[in-house]
């Protein structure tokens, strides 16, 4: 069931973040101002007999940008629709500074929503999208003036008040939509695939804007994607989902670099998963792959041999040639990509699996058929167990 399929309430402009001034309820007391912005504590979502998510749990520092990252129906819009109010949750806390919210109606939840398809206004001005929440809040005029033309020059948008969203383009309402979840000041920034609308460049143009924001503004942000790139290069955390858990939480550099499933290492990179047996267990594990050849892995413990394995290499980790490596593989290139600067290789080595290599090209590019050879250190990769958890 795709997590993007909005299963009980239907997203409005005014779920951009509306919520009546002196609506919030005071802290606990004993709440510590060191508090997690946002806490998940064992939250289960369920639709009838269908779990969508399952005792999730998640701790997000103040000020930082937390992406949920996972393929289709793993989750990861249901949650972040549950802190909106937009999705009831069926068991578990959630908790905004230190408050229970997941009790409190949505429009007394103090949340910046930007979708995906903007939801602005089509028949009011930029200006009066951008100033609903305030006027909603009963802000005066001359302050709701200033906060409007604050939040359009953060989003580069000066000047555009009397436009009607007709009259800009796809990344311009975009940028719209985001002006109008930060002019009120929310405790929480929720972003749900705000990208996916926009073209390649325009993407990318709009994920520096969106950090240059929440940078300078140091609201606390969580982003909901299925682009792996967006994820690594916006993150201050990521939240890897499968089937409605989190499976790994880390920096961008842990879950890419040393992925703790299977799923991980497959899903963020689309790492090389070669099958092998144990040979011998020291300084470092030798593991025997399904093509015979043999290479050695460092590894924090002494495995037994005979013991089936996984060798997960990054495609970028892999050199071409005949640089200096602990491991080689040799074999025949199935296929070749030229990017300019590198190329991406698909090699057979023997077995059931070829190898994706993304190397810099080194005097030109080799063609279907021809012989290569490709090395990588024994620290450049990361060993899973028969059951495909990182060992560690």
């Amino acid at each position: 069931m795709p997590d993007s399929q909005n299963l009980t309430k239907a997203p409005r402009p005014e779920a951009a973040g509306v919520a009546k001034a002196g609506a919030a309820r005071p802290a606990p007391v004993g709440a510590e101002a060191d508090s997690p912005a946002v806490e998940f504590r064992n939250i289960d979502i369920a639709y009838g007999k269908f779990v969508a998510v399952r005792d999730f749990s998640l701790s997000i520092r103040k000020g930082s940008f937390v992406t949920l990252l996972g393929p289709s129906g793993c989750g990861k819009t249901t949650i972040l629709r549950s802190i909106a109010g937009l999705v009831d949750i069926s068991g578990g806390q959630i908790m905004i500074d230190g408050r229970r919210v997941d009790d409190v109606p949505i429009y007394k939840r103090n949340i910046g929503l930007v979708f995906q398809s903007y939801a602005l206004f089509p028949h009011k001005t930029v200006f009066d999208n951008v100033a609903f929440g305030l006027k909603y809040r009963n802000v005066p005029k001359p302050e709701i003036k200033r906060r409007v033309g604050k939040a359009l020059e953060m989003v580069r948008l000066p000047g555009s008040e009397k436009k009607l969203p007709s009259q800009l383009s796809g990344g311009q309402q975009q940028r719209i939509a985001l002006a109008r979840a930060i002019v009120f000041e929310p405790q929480v920034l929720l972003l749900d695939e705000p990208l996916s609308a926009l073209d390649a460049n325009m993407r990318e143009e709009m994920r520096v804007e969106i950090k240059k924001i929440q940078k300078e503004t140091g609201i606390t942000a969580i982003f909901v994607t299925h682009d792996q790139e967006e994820a690594l290069s916006m993150s201050d955390r990521i939240v890897v989902m499968n089937a409605g858990s989190a499976e790994q939480v880390g920096t961008p550099e842990e879950v890419y670099e040393a992925p703790a499933t299977a799923f991980v290492a497959d899903f963020l990179g689309k790492a090389n998963m070669l099958a092998g047996t144990v040979s011998g267990s020291g300084q470092a594990t030798s593991v025997v792959l399904a093509s015979g050849q043999t290479i050695n892995v460092a590894c924090p413990r002494t495995l037994a041999q005979g013991s089936k394995v996984t060798v997960v290499v990054r495609p970028q980790k892999l050199s071409v040639g005949e640089a200096a490596s602990a491991n080689r593989l040799s074999g025949r290139v199935v296929s070749a990509s030229y990017l300019g600067g590198s190329a991406i290789y698909e090699v057979d080595i023997g077995g059931k699996t070829n190898i994706r290599a993304h190397a810099p090209i080194s005097g030109r590019v080799l063609r279907e058929g021809e012989a290569i050879d490709l090395g990588f250190d024994p620290e450049g990769c990361v060993l899973l167990d028969g059951d495909g958890q990182r060992i560690s």
